[in-house]
């Protein structure tokens, strides 16, 4: 499963890597809503919500399922800016109907869920089904919506001011912290891209992105079958530190494609595809395997010697071995006449790490 950016006949210089506060600020407040996401920032979480006043932090709870599960598209800047408050000036220049469209999407829990025509803000049916599933998702959601749809700008208004109480509170100092991090990972993917090009730039992103071998599409790794066109606008890429382990991309109709991708840690692994991890789960499933892998636990053994120990014949032996060799679960070395097989480990070991990571990502 992919998202695939359209960008044939794309200008290189369209393709662009920029630092954004407010995606920063935003993937700050995916880590307060979803701390087990992100382990490794767990006492960072706990000490901005032990600072924090009642009511900002009452604030950050009401709305924060515009950037917990998925983040709102207006959160994530097509063209960014140096500071937290531009990008909030172009966020006020949204009209309603865009605004509340994209936080609809996360409020009732789905990216697949449009308002295009007819719309919530005039419609009375569209707006029911609006509140129906916001409600489907708790209370807090349905009493946003219902806020939201009856009085568009006092919202646009609170969730800002919202933001800006973070900047005070910790977002300031968390920025200028991280600051130099990313603006060191631009200056390598923006050399890249000049010396490079594309696909080399596409490539210190992240294994999870690729160009297509005809150079006309980006393919980004997500739990999700969805295509969009940067004709007319170009992607923009901005790294984020917070954001890790996630890779988040604005890919809905009418939006400039956007990917947030995570800075790399002091030991960076690249990431395993979606398509070898399920490859590997499916290759598990079946209980004849599990019992060749659990002989190949003790040690390396042959065709016929695992045969043996399961009374199989030697050509089911193989054919299940050949699927375990597809999934890299398994390697074989010949040895004189014989072929001896070998558990793979490290990769059946990381499969629970790489799933999860799969699922994040």
């Amino acid at each position: 499963m992919t998202l695939r950016i359209d960008i044939s006949g794309l200008p290189s210089e369209r393709l662009r890597f920029a630092a954004s506060p407010l995606a920063e600020l935003t993937a700050m407040l995916h880590v307060l809503a979803e701390p087990g996401h992100h382990p490794q920032l767990a006492d960072w979480a706990g000490d901005v919500w032990a600072g924090l006043r009642p009511e900002p932090a009452e604030r950050l709870r009401e709305a924060e399922f515009l950037w917990r599960s998925s983040q709102a598209d207006f959160l994530l800047p097509a063209r960014p800016r140096p500071t937290l408050a531009e990008e909030l000036d172009d966020v006020d220049r949204i009209d309603d109907e865009t605004y509340v469209t994209a936080a609809l999407v996360t409020t009732c829990g789905s990216n697949r869920v449009h308002f295009a025509a007819p719309s919530p803000l005039t419609d009375a049916t569209a707006r029911e089904r609006a509140l129906d599933l916001a409600q489907a998702r708790g209370a807090r959601q349905e009493a946003f919506a219902e806020r939201l749809l009856a009085d568009p700008a006092a919202v646009r208004a609170r969730v800002r001011h919202t933001l800006e109480q973070c900047d005070e509170a910790f977002f300031g100092a968390a920025w200028a912290g991280v600051a130099v991090q990313l603006a060191t990972d631009l200056r390598l993917k923006n050399d890249l891209l000049r010396r490079q090009g594309i696909g080399a730039a596409l490539a210190s992103v992240s294994g999870a992105v690729t160009l297509a071998p005809d150079g006309d599409c980006i393919i980004v790794d997500k739990l999700q079958d969805k295509a969009t066109s940067a004709h007319g606008t170009g992607v923009t890429f901005i790294p984020s530190v917070f954001g890790r382990p996630h890779l988040v991309a604005v890919h809905a109709p009418g939006w400039q494609p956007v990917v947030q991708y995570p800075v790399a840690g002091p030991s960076p692994s690249e990431p395993v595809s979606l398509e070898t991890v399920t490859l590997r789960l499916e290759a598990l499933a079946h209980p004849v395997r599990l019992r060749l892998l659990r002989t190949l636990a003790r040690g390396p053994h042959t065709t016929g010697e695992l045969g043996h120990a399961w009374e199989l014949s030697p050509p089911e032996v193989s054919r299940h071995l050949a699927v375990l060799r597809r999934a890299g679960l398994i390697t074989a070395r010949r040895h004189g006449r014989y072929v001896r097989y070998t558990l793979n480990l490290p990769d059946l070991t990381a499969l629970g790490g790489d799933l999860l990571a799969a699922v994040l990502r």
